[in-house]
């Protein structure tokens, strides 16, 4: 077995890897840039070099400083995690002749299957059923539109060398092909220095499935089961699970030997991942083979009970896998939410900056958290935005799903803008708890973006009790305070207005012993908590059903976060509730003349002039955060008036752009 070894990698999942390697007694190596100075990954590792500047491609990209990296540190293997050179036959090769051992497939699998135009070739040969497309590289977007009248739209545009979303463009018109390969091309030449794309058919309402395989040096290959990772937004997955609502035994059985036998096509061995697009009829095609560990890998390891980094690093060191395919068992049913640095209110663009406050739930009861961040962690611009993988598991799919939306009520993040009220609402939507589920869910189901939350009448007179609880125990604290005016008397503490999204109640209140008694809008409320104030977490038993709250206070009340709904609740005596309606409303500023920059980033392009007739819908910019480019698009008809921004700025968030005329 080894005794040192370095991971590739940064974030949450060099943090993964790090705790398996403390749990089999081995020493660990972390590598770092600039922008990683000090990070969670950094701290954690026995070791950690410096390897060069914030871009990923002057550090983690960089294959030479790596492997001096390991010579420098004495590290016999290299893990890679995911992304960056994770699927890099240079970087396996590069390492080979370096006498260093590479914690995956041999560089002959990860070119096979890296390169997904060939490795649909070989999945042919293999007899894994595949999708109807066009498996060359393409020259140009011209090519791109001719080649997508052959397949018929709509049609999928994707990088060769892609992942994580990257590189990938759906197409519905000649337009949108020419525009998407641009897109692809450039986000594929930044990510993976290759730029090829290859065109293939979308299947409509498809389901994403994936099918987790293990294989030895010794001829060993089995399949651990599938992930369903249908819960996508622009192809990047936001929730996963294990097993699959759609499958059956039958089903999954079929799948899983036909990734086998791709596997077993090229010599596989190691972690790896077939995936599959499904139609709802449970008819299946080869999609990709990702030929290392995956970002959702933990929902299998909580049903099967494996650690697959532990597996992988075994497999590297030459050992022979310790089960077999009837030793495989999948128990229960598990959840994974990523939590990323986004802003649903605003078209779920990057957030960046410091995490002032980043708190989750205990890892208890089928709860897990894998992050690499923490308290006063920068949120980089340079590297995906995910702040945490939240999982769970339940012994059925319901209780998992409960016990996501109680963990996400416990998760306290303040500093930047986060996708967690996101989450809550799609754990809490009819059609996702029915299991009835697609790739076009989030699309379908939101199809104007997201604006919150809403709470059922029930559940939103159980916040606003909550809220009253909370008042009426900082007014306790704050009648227990030393040298009160002499003669002072302290308004009445029991009757209450209680104001929340756009509704108003009459409340009266008690604290008991334990808890709380409301009354509110004539109906009684029964509250049991230990919660103080000053404490953002609360637990509450209401009304017979525990429940999970975030209090803030504000002027006049609280901001309460529950389900996904951010909730700014004033608790109010009769009297201030009296003047406070007489406060006049003051509108926001009217922004609508101008382009403003969504988020930090760098402009990439200007598709306009100043004088410009712009039509609804047409490109204006292109801005690049975190690794992607957005398009930002005229919401209708104008001219330009002042651009004022140039390709190669930088901007801050709502920084102008350009002017309307």
């Amino acid at each position: 077995m080894f005794k040192k070894i370095l991971i590739a990698n940064r974030g949450e999942i060099a943090c993964r890897v790090i705790k398996t390697c403390r749990k089999m007694g081995i020493k660990t190596v972390a590598v770092y840039s600039d922008a990683d100075d000090g990070a969670v990954h950094a701290r954690m590792a026995d070791e950690a070099v410096h390897i060069g500047a914030a871009p990923a491609a002057e550090s983690y990209l960089q294959i030479e400083r790596i492997v001096q990296a390991c010579k420098q540190t004495g590290a016999e293997a290299v893990h890679p995690g995911y992304g960056f050179l994770s699927e890099n036959r240079r970087f396996t090769e590069a390492l080979d002749k370096a006498g260093i051992v590479f914690i995956g497939p041999s560089a002959h699998a990860v070119f096979a299957m890296g390169d997904k135009i060939e490795s649909k070739k070989l999945a042919k040969e293999a007899g894994v059923s595949t999708v109807p497309g066009y498996l060359g590289a393409i020259s140009g977007p011209d090519e791109a539109v001719k080649i997508a009248h052959e397949i018929g739209y709509p049609v999928m545009i994707k990088a060769s060398a892609g992942g994580g979303g990257k590189g990938m463009r759906l197409a519905y018109t000649d337009q949108e092909t020419r525009e998407g390969f641009v897109s692809a091309t450039s986000e594929a030449r930044s990510s993976f220095g290759d730029d090829r794309v290859f065109v293939e058919k979308f299947i409509e309402n498809p389901r994403h499935i994936e099918i987790q395989v293990i294989g030895d040096k010794h001829g060993t290959i089995l399949y651990l089961g599938e992930r369903e990772c249908s819960i996508q937004r622009r192809h990047q997955k936001v929730i996963e699970e294990a097993p699959s609502p759609l499958l059956d035994a039958k089903t999954r059985k079929a799948m899983g030997e036909q990734a086998v036998a791709l596997a077993r096509k090229v010599g596989y061995y190691s972690a790896g991942t077939v995936e599959f697009v499904a139609s709802q009829k449970k008819d299946f095609y080869f999609l990709e083979m990702n030929t290392r560990l995956q970002v959702e890998h933990p929902v299998t390891e909580l049903v099967t009970g494996l650690d697959l980094v532990e597996l992988m690093i075994r497999v590297a060191a030459g050992e022979k896998l310790p089960l077999q395919q009837k030793d495989v068992k999948l128990d229960g049913w598990a959840m994974e939410s990523r939590i990323y640095a986004e802003d649903p209110y605003r078209g779920f663009l990057p957030s960046t900056g410091r995490l002032v406050r980043c708190g989750f739930p205990e890892e208890v009861d089928g709860v897990r958290i894998d992050t690499g961040v923490t308290e006063g962690s920068e949120i980089s611009l340079y590297y995906d935005p995910m702040i945490a993988k939240l999982c769970t598991k339940g012994s059925s799919r319901a209780e998992a799903v409960s016990r996501m939306t109680d963990a996400l009520d416990a998760c306290r993040i303040t500093g930047i803008s986060h996708n967690v009220p996101f989450l809550q609402a799609i754990f809490a939507h009819e059609r996702f708890q029915d299991g009835r589920l697609s790739t076009g869910f989030i699309a379908e189901e939101f199809p104007q973006g997201f604006s919150g939350a809403t709470l059922a009448e029930q559940r939103l007179a159980a916040v606003a009790a909550v809220a009253v609880m909370a008042r009426l125990k900082y007014r306790e604290r704050d009648l227990t305070v030393s040298g009160r005016m002499q003669g002072f008397k302290p308004a009445d503490g029991r009757d209450w207005v209680v104001r929340a999204a756009d509704k108003s109640w009459n409340a009266h209140g008690r604290l008991v012993e334990g808890g709380a008694e409301i009354e509110l809008a004539g109906k009684a409320h029964t509250i049991q908590s230990n919660w103080r104030p000053g404490e953002t977490l609360c637990r509450a038993d209401v009304d017979g059903e525990a429940l999970t709250f975030l209090i803030e206070p504000r002027p006049l009340g609280f901001r309460v976060s529950h389900g996904g709904a951010v909730l700014t609740i004033d608790v109010l005596r009769p009297r201030e509730a009296e003047l406070a309606a007489l406060m006049p409303f003051k509108a926001p500023p009217d922004t609508s003349k101008f382009l403003l920059c969504p988020m930090p980033g760098l402009v990439v392009a200007i598709h306009v002039k100043e004088g410009e007739e712009v039509k609804a819908g047409q490109p204006l910019a292109v801005v690049e955060a975190m690794k992607m480019e957005n398009v930002l698009r005229a919401e209708r008809d104008g001219t330009v008036g002042k651009v004022s921004a140039k390709p190669g700025e930088s901007l801050a968030v709502d920084q102008v752009i350009l002017e309307f005329a």
